[in-house]
């Protein structure tokens, strides 16, 4: 019978960190910086971890979401010294992507769709159909854009412009961030920031990612077969679970279904 010796020298550990799905703002999103950070935080915290591994499918979601979240991994990556990989599966998209490149190193499974550095906004207009039903929209505002872009009155001009200019700025913090982590590597021609995405193997040739690999070999290789995986991820609440927030829950599911068909997942 082997016995316990507490000065036998244990196995190294690598916490992996879950980051499924869309990125939304709020404790009950299925990737938000409220929820995600008690879990990023033991990730980097507990039990002396060699690596933190990320472990990513994610079409996107809020871009500030993706950027709280990924500014407070390199926060504490930086702060413990200890090294980040990202691992991407099905897709790294869009604020994925952004999150991604909060690693040090990202891989790839060869099918995996990288990119679409991007910003995109989606609404809907009812005016027509209010009119056709006879329904009379009053809206009193103090400020002349408080009521932009309002889905019960008629697209304007200007606060189409406006709402341009607002992407713009926010495409142009994203392809900065990326530029910051990527460096050299990456291949800034005219194609690299439209939104375009690839899959793994092209995605190494255009520097989106360092290679193709898998998270249990590749952390073997750098680390030792003996290596140990702890997994930390958002757990869902037991009322969430029996059923109490049915509505909400399937509304989010269906957008998410959304998100991932756009790249035919």
């Amino acid at each position: 019978m082997s016995r316990w010796n507490p000065l036998k020298k244990r196995p190294p550990m690598v916490a992996v960190i879950a980051l499924g799905g869309m990125i939304s703002a709020g404790p009950r999103g299925p990737l938000s910086d409220e929820a995600l950070a008690p879990v990023i935080e033991k990730a980097f915290r507990r039990g002396k971890p060699v690596a933190v591994a990320l472990k990513i499918n994610s079409p996107g979601g809020s871009p500030v979401q993706s950027s709280l979240i990924a500014a407070r991994i390199r926060r504490l990556a930086d702060e413990k010294h200890i090294p980040v990989y990202a691992f991407v599966e099905d897709v790294a998209a869009s604020g994925g992507y952004w999150l991604a490149c909060a690693a040090d190193e990202i891989l790839a499974d060869e099918g995996s769709i990288l990119g679409s550095i991007g910003v995109i906004s989606a609404g809907f207009g009812a005016h027509v159909f209010l009119a056709r039903q006879g329904i009379e929209r009053r809206v009193y505002t103090a400020g002349e854009s408080k009521s932009m872009l309002d889905p019960f009155r008629p697209e304007s001009e200007e606060d189409v412009a406006r709402l341009k200019g607002l992407l713009e700025d926010i495409h142009g913090t994203f392809i900065a961030y990326v530029k910051s982590r990527r460096g050299a590597a990456l291949k800034t021609d005219e194609e690299m920031f439209t939104g375009k995405v690839w899959l793994g193997r092209k995605a190494v040739e255009r520097g989106l990612i360092d290679g193709i690999g898998h998270m249990v070999p590749v952390m073997k290789d750098r680390f030792g077969d003996t290596v140990r995986f702890r997994t930390y991820g958002k757990k869902r609440g037991l009322i969430s679970r029996l059923g109490a927030s049915v509505l909400n829950d399937g509304l989010n599911s269906i957008e998410e279904r959304a998100a991932y068909a756009r790249f035919g997942l």
